[in-house]
C-alpha cells in the first residue's frame, strides 16, 4: 500500500464546496506540490489537522482555485497514513482538474472503499466499523443513523471483545491439557470455564435478538395497503408521503398496478405498496391488478386495511378484512374521519386489535397512525451501535453461539478435551469474521466494493 491514491470524496454534482483526498506515502509531499498556502510557508511546516488557505494550482503554474488544504501525518489519520484533503469550490469541472494535477504528480484514482479499507488493514478501525460507514451513509432514518455511529464507534467490537480474549484463554488453557494430558482439569478451573461460556452464550444471544430490529432499521418492513376501490388507499399514499405519488381520482379501478415507495412513520422504515382495490372485474388489466395486490399482501409483514368511514361496509370491504389475515400484524385504517361515518364500526373492531381513524385528506389522524405501527416494531433495549443491521454479522454471532452451546455441552458431559477444544475455536473463528481478525480476502474484498470511491 505504498502508493498514493487520490479520489473526489464528495459528489459529483455542483454544489458549494468539493473534497479531495489523497492518502499514502506520498500524499504531503503531492499536496505540497500543487497546493501554495498563502502565508508563504511550506505545507508541510504546519501541524496536523490545520486549515491551510491557499491556492491549487497546475503543473504550469496556473491557478485552478482558491482553496484549503489539511495534511495528517501516518499513524494518527483515517487511513493510519500520511494523508492530504484539498477543500475546493464544487465546481465537477475544478475537482476534475484538480485529480488530474495529483495524478499527474504520481497519485492514483482511489477504488471503491479504498480509503476504508486501508483504515481497516492499517488497524484503524476493524470491520464492523469500517461497514458501518456505509450504514452511516446510507441510513434513512435517525434511528439507523444512530446506530450507524455507535458501531462506527465500535460498540460491537466492545461488546465482543471480551469474548474473544475469554475464548482465546480457554483455547490455550486446553491447548496445553493435550499437550500434557497426565495435568488434569481442576474441578474449579472447569467451573469457571464453564461459566465464562455460558456468559458468553447469553451475551451473544442477547446481541442475536436485535437482528431483527436491525434488519427493519435497514431493509424495511414490506407493508401492503390493501381495500376496495376508492377506499383512499393512493391518498393515504400520498399523505404519508407528503406529495402526490399515485394517481387520485373518483374513478374507481384507477390503481391498477403495484406501486412501492420507502417512508418512515413511527421512526419504523417502511416499504409501502399501494395496490389495485379489492374488486371482482371482467377488466383483464384490473384483474392482474387484484392478483398483484393479493400477492403484495401474502408477501407483506404488516397490512394496512384501508376502508372508508363515510360509507356503509360493502362485501370488497369484507374481502380487504379476509385479505389482511395473512399477514403476521394487521391494522385498520379507518379513512374520511373528516366526514360523518356510516361505517360498522364494531365489525372493524371485532377483526383488527388496532383501528386508526384518519383523514387523508387534511393528514389528521397519522401521528396516532405512526404510534400504532410502532407498537408492531418495539426498539430492543440495546444502546445505540448494538443493533445487528448486517446479515453478516447476524450469521457470525449465530455460528459462534452453535459452537459454544456445543463446548459448554461438551463440558458438561466430561467428553475428551479436543471436542471442547475444537468447538471453542469455531466459535473464536466466527467472532474473528465478525472483526475481521480471521475473515477471507473475498469477503473483505466483496464488503469494499459496496462503497463509492472516495470513501
Amino acid at each position: 500500500m505504498s502508493d498514493t491514491i487520490a479520489a473526489i470524496a464528495t459528489g459529483n454534482v455542483m454544489s458549494a464546496i468539493g473534497i479531495i483526498r489523497l492518502s499514502g506515502d506520498k500524499a504531503i509531499d503531492i499536496a505540497s506540490a500543487v497546493f501554495s498556502p498563502s502565508s508563504g510557508r511550506k505545507l508541510s511546516d504546519y501541524q496536523d489537522r490545520t486549515l491551510v488557505l491557499g491556492v491549487l494550482h497546475s503543473s504550469e503554474g496556473d491557478i485552478l482555485d482558491n482553496c484549503l488544504c489539511t495534511i495528517s501525518r501516518a499513524p494518527n489519520s483515517y487511513t493510519g497514513e500520511n494523508t492530504a484533503e484539498l477543500q475546493c469550490h464544487g465546481s465537477p469541472t475544478v475537482l476534475r482538474l484538480a485529480l488530474e494535477v495529483l495524478f499527474a504528480n504520481g497519485a492514483r484514482q482511489a477504488l471503491a472503499g479504498e480509503f476504508t479499507k486501508r483504515a481497516f488493514l492499517n488497524g484503524r478501525m476493524d470491520l464492523t466499523q469500517a461497514e458501518a460507514v456505509i450504514d452511516l451513509i446510507d441510513a434513512e432514518t435517525g434511528e439507523a443513523a444512530k446506530n450507524a455511529a455507535g458501531q462506527l464507534g465500535g460498540a460491537i467490537l466492545r461488546r465482543t471483545d471480551k469474548i474473544y480474549n475469554d475464548l482465546v484463554d480457554i483455547i490455550t488453557h486446553y491447548h496445553a491439557v493435550l499437550d500434557y494430558p497426565d495435568e488434569d482439569i481442576e474441578e474449579f478451573e472447569m467451573k469457571s470455564y464453564t461459566d465464562t461460556l455460558k456468559k458468553a452464550r447469553e451475551e451473544l444471544q442477547s446481541l442475536l435478538s436485535t437482528f431483527e430490529r436491525g434488519r427493519i432499521m435497514k431493509s424495511g418492513v414490506r407493508v401492503a395497503i390493501v381495500g376496495r376501490p376508492n377506499a383512499g388507499k393512493s391518498s393515504l399514499l400520498n399523505a404519508l408521503l407528503g406529495y402526490e405519488r399515485a394517481i387520485v381520482t373518483a374513478i374507481p379501478g384507477t390503481t391498477r398496478d403495484t406501486i412501492e415507495e420507502f417512508v418512515t412513520l413511527g421512526g419504523v422504515k417502511l416499504r409501502l405498496a399501494d395496490t389495485a382495490g379489492l374488486r371482482g372485474t371482467d377488466d383483464p388489466i384490473e384483474k392482474i391488478g387484484v392478483d398483484r395486490a393479493k400477492s403484495a399482501a401474502e408477501a407483506s409483514e404488516l397490512i394496512m386495511a384501508v376502508f372508508d368511514g363515510s360509507e356503509a361496509l360493502c362485501s370488497e370491504d369484507y374481502e380487504a378484512i379476509e385479505t389482511s389475515k395473512s399477514a403476521k400484524h394487521r391494522l385498520a385504517v379507518v379513512n374520511k374521519r373528516d366526514l360523518p361515518h356510516k361505517i360498522d364500526m364494531s365489525v372493524i373492531n371485532s377483526n383488527f386489535e388496532v383501528v386508526c381513524q384518519v383523514s387523508a385528506l387534511d393528514r389528521t389522524g397519522l401521528d396516532e397512525l405512526g404510534k400504532a405501527v410502532a407498537s408492531f416494531f418495539p426498539m430492543p433495549a440495546a444502546p445505540a451501535g448494538e443493533i445487528l443491521t448486517n446479515s453478516r454479522h447476524a450469521d457470525a454471532v449465530g455460528r459462534a453461539l452453535i459452537s459454544i452451546d456445543a463446548a459448554v455441552f461438551a463440558m458438561i458431559s466430561e467428553t475428551t478435551p479436543d471436542i471442547v477444544l475444537t468447538e471453542t475455536e469455531n466459535a473464536l473463528n466466527a467472532l474473528g469474521e465478525l472483526s475481521g481478525k480471521t475473515v477471507r480476502d473475498d469477503i473483505t474484498a466483496r464488503i469494499f466494493e459496496r462503497f463509492c470511491v472516495g470513501k
